[in-house]
């Protein structure tokens, strides 16, 4: 019976998984098909496979495919980024701009513009990023260290590094010209605008290494799940398992906030959606997750570009509109969480 118990539960989230596949492909070929200029559906598949006419296959790949990949890669990063950081932290509240790698990453990114006056290629911004992210989780996890690794010590001090972080990056803006901080603001807001496939290539890389990594780390989160004295009872080597995973919500959140500024809430939302959907374990957590942030990043800028034209806004306020109450609602239902 409990072979069966679990039988039924793999079929029914491969299931669930495959109808997220789904999802996000149709999110991604509306995002494509309207804007401006809108295209009939069949004439953007067939651009996909090379066919089509001119101009719609110029539009198709030279602008809004594109686009629509750096959102996929940037949401699917940060929602795996968020499932790693709450399996680490056991709190649901966990987030990289909430515990503040995405702040450390918003800063070092908005000192790579401002101070370097564009005398460095756009291939760094990530390397920038992640740098920052690096340093702020270093922060987090020295400040924090007291013969171990406590993760409700470690969120506390998360909370006040990101406010340092915030407050830094204001002092970066004001610091600058008027011209540099307002290109940099519509940034820091959340926005996949502009996106061209130099984006792509260089982002990619980064999210393609870590997402298979993080997917190798689901053991160690489930055995972390339990609790740190079972865990260690297990055989595992907790802190170095806590660093390691840590490490590469690292990357992922730094990356992707290199690319898209400081898109807020999907980092929280999609492992807590993916969890309602497929369960505990994170072998289907975090590919959930990736879907999940993806589709909510796609949806999110599809909605910023078609909702106020001729404007487009950034997705990071229609993530952050959904996503605040949201935490209010996870503040809320976790206000016994010890």
């Amino acid at each position: 019976m409990k072979q069966d118990g679990k039988k039924q539960a793999v079929a029914k989230n491969t299931l669930l998984l495959i109808a997220a596949i789904a999802v996000l492909w149709i999110l991604t070929v509306l995002s494509i098909a309207y804007g401006a200029l809108s295209l009939p559906i069949f004439e953007v598949v067939a651009a996909f496979f090379g066919g089509g006419d001119p101009q719609s296959h110029m539009l198709v790949h030279r602008l809004r495919l594109p686009r629509t990949l750096v959102a996929i890669l940037v949401g699917g990063g940060l929602g795996v980024a968020g499932a790693l950081m709450q399996g680490v932290f056991r709190n649901p509240l966990a987030s990289p701009d909430i515990m503040g790698v995405g702040g450390g990453a918003s800063a070092a990114a908005v000192a790579f513009l401002t101070l370097t006056g564009g005398a460095f290629s756009i291939h760094w911004l990530p390397v920038a990023a992640i740098s920052g992210a690096f340093v702020t989780a270093a922060l987090i996890y020295i400040l924090g260290w007291r013969g171990g690794s406590s993760p409700h010590r470690l969120i506390l001090i998360g909370v006040g590094i990101s406010t340092a972080m915030s407050a830094l990056t204001t002092f970066l803006l004001i610091s600058g010209s008027s011209f540099k901080a307002s290109q940099v603001l519509n940034w820091l807001t959340g926005t996949v605008y502009g996106a061209s496939w130099v984006e792509v290539y260089v982002l990619l890389p980064w999210v393609a290494v870590c997402l298979p990594l993080a997917w190798l780390t689901a053991r160690k989160l489930n055995v972390l799940a339990l609790g740190d004295p079972v865990a260690s009872g297990l055989g595992d080597p907790v802190n170095r398992s806590r660093l390691f995973v840590l490490l590469i919500s690292v990357l992922l959140a730094g990356a992707a906030v290199g690319m898209a500024g400081a898109v807020g809430f999907i980092g929280l939302m999609a492992p807590h959606i993916a969890r309602s959907l497929v369960g505990v374990r994170y072998q289907w957590i975090i590919p959930m997750s990736a879907l999940i942030g993806a589709s909510l990043m796609v949806g999110a800028d599809m909605i910023g570009r078609l909702a106020f034209m001729p404007y487009d806004l950034p997705a990071g306020i229609f993530t952050a509109a959904i996503g605040a109450p949201f935490f209010f609602y996870l503040l809320y239902r976790s206000r016994n969480f010890r």
